[in-house]
């Protein structure tokens, strides 16, 4: 933790996510994890943001918060990190702080499982058989939608 404290100090957020994530793995201390995950979260940093919403939805040594993990994960989500992607789908298909939505759930899912998220392939393909053909081609091409918006 020593070599990542000064730079998390001068505001470096890889090192501020660092530290939150030695104190969440190592010391486990998700009060002290949070807090330097957030520090880097808000410049931006997808990785923090997506620890952070984890947290938030656990509810460790924070409070659980749906809603906040929602926000944190659709931020990690919108940069393109597949964890937050599968994270923001199981949001929309649970209805956790937002209404239950398959369509908007398996968009998420299909954008995780294309970068190789294979949990949420596995969720993806589930949600799938509650789920008309129609609803199923409106999420896929959502998904085709999102990224064509945001490759760059």
């Amino acid at each position: 933790m020593d070599k990542w404290l000064a730079p998390a100090m001068q505001g470096h957020a890889v090192a501020q996510f660092c530290m939150g994530w030695e104190w969440e793995t190592k010391v486990q201390d998700y009060r002290v994890a949070a807090s330097w995950y957030r520090k880097a979260a808000e410049q931006g940093h997808a990785a923090a943001q997506v620890s952070l919403g984890f947290l938030y939805e656990q509810g460790k040594d924070v409070p659980q918060d749906y809603l906040q993990a929602a926000n944190w994960y659709r931020k990690s989500a919108a940069q393109g990190d597949a964890i937050a992607q599968w994270m923001l789908g199981a949001v929309y298909e649970y209805g956790q702080s937002v209404p239950q939505n398959y369509v908007q759930a398996h968009m998420w899912y299909n954008l995780a499982a294309a970068q190789g998220q294979e949990e949420a392939v596995t969720a993806r393909d589930k949600i799938g058989t509650e789920m008309t053909p129609e609803q199923i081609a409106e999420a896929q091409r959502l998904a085709r939608e999102w990224l064509a918006q945001h490759q760059k």
